[in-house]
């Protein structure tokens, strides 16, 4: 059976077997046990198979590596460094430079961080809620997801319709044809383009009934929400349905029977139309080829009555205490330099 060890290999001979070396084999360096006694080479290899580190902390103090993970954790410009983000390299040069060790390997720096998950060469866009009433807001919506208003539960006629727009999807008309996947080839798609335009998508989403409703509009604003409102209200059950800001009281005039509640800023994880979108982008448009806006929309329509034949509501499960322990690790990291990712 072949076994290995750092820093050379060697073959291990079993009972029986001839005593002869190959000329190409490679020998490891023999040690002895405190008491004298000789040591198992299988049993250092062992230790080194199951607990790789363990060379590295005999070699290093623990401080050493704490420091070097704390390093790790900094912002490029705060340790003076021009450019955005650290990689192992970059790290294991910083602690040399800054006299936390006197040398070290890529490779155990990259060790050290991926035992606490820690990646310093990626990053996460998040928003900030800064609306003071975010709390009061998003804890009205989650009511709505399960079926209470004013904590009042809703009736069989009440409906809970999610809304919004997907702007500036662009048709690109690839300048070769696009292939499909062949064995050992993913499908193939032309790098360069030609700009085509670009639509707005506007839909809405009957949370409990997993209803869809959407229009494609070159332009966004109140008519286009306007149309998008009549060919919802339009329709049975909502237009028989028993039931601030200037858009709320345009809604009340065009349809006394809906109400409109507004999501807080910067919480758009909160409205489920987008997980819709999200489901459209990876479905239709990626990646991108389409000859012109007239074979866009009909694609995106297209898919909209398709997925509604499926479609089936989301099992939302977020609540108003998910929001409270969320809002409050974000109130705990605020004001550091390196605050919570707002993950829905």
């Amino acid at each position: 059976m072949p076994r290995w060890c750092e820093p050379r290999s060697f073959f291990l001979r079993l009972p029986g077997w001839p005593t002869s070396k190959s000329p190409n084999s490679w020998t490891c360096r023999s040690g002895s046990s405190r008491s004298g006694a000789s040591v198992s080479i299988t049993n250092d290899w062992r230790v080194w198979r199951t607990n790789p580190g363990a060379a590295d902390r005999a070699l290093f103090p623990p401080q050493s590596i704490v420091e070097i993970k704390a390093l790790a954790c900094e912002l490029p410009r705060t340790l003076g460094l021009p450019f955005s983000r650290l990689s192992s390299a970059d790290i294991a040069r910083e602690a040399v430079v800054r006299g936390i060790v006197v040398s070290i390997s890529i490779t155990t720096v990259w060790r050290w961080l991926d035992g606490d998950a820690i990646k310093p060469w990626t990053h996460h866009s998040w928003l900030l809620p800064r609306d003071p009433l975010f709390a009061e807001k998003a804890a009205r919506v989650l009511d709505l997801y399960y079926r209470l208003f004013d904590e009042i539960p809703l009736g069989p006629d009440d409906y809970v319709i999610s809304a919004d727009e997907k702007t500036s999807i662009q048709a690109r008309h690839r300048k070769a044809i696009t292939t499909g996947p062949m064995p050992h080839h993913p499908r193939r798609v032309e790098f360069e383009y030609e700009r085509m335009g670009a639509l707005a998508y506007v839909a809405a989403w009957d949370v409990h009934r997993a209803k869809l409703f959407g229009i494609c509009e070159r332009t966004t604003g109140i008519e286009t929400h306007h149309k998008l409102v009549d060919l919802v209200m339009r329709q049975e059950p909502y237009r028989s349905a028993h039931r601030g800001e200037p858009s709320v009281e345009r809604m009340s005039q065009w349809y006394p029977n809906a109400i409109q509640i507004h999501t807080p800023i910067h919480a758009s994880w909160l409205n489920q139309i987008e997980i819709f979108f999200s489901i459209l982008q990876r479905k239709v448009l990626t990646p991108n080829d389409f000859p012109d806006l007239q074979t866009l929309e009909t694609a995106i329509l297209e898919f909209q009555a398709f997925y509604e034949k499926i479609a089936k509501p989301f099992k939302w499960k977020y609540t108003k205490d998910d929001l409270k322990k969320t809002l409050e690790r974000i109130a705990e990291r605020a004001a550091t330099a390196n605050p919570l990712r707002l993950v829905a």
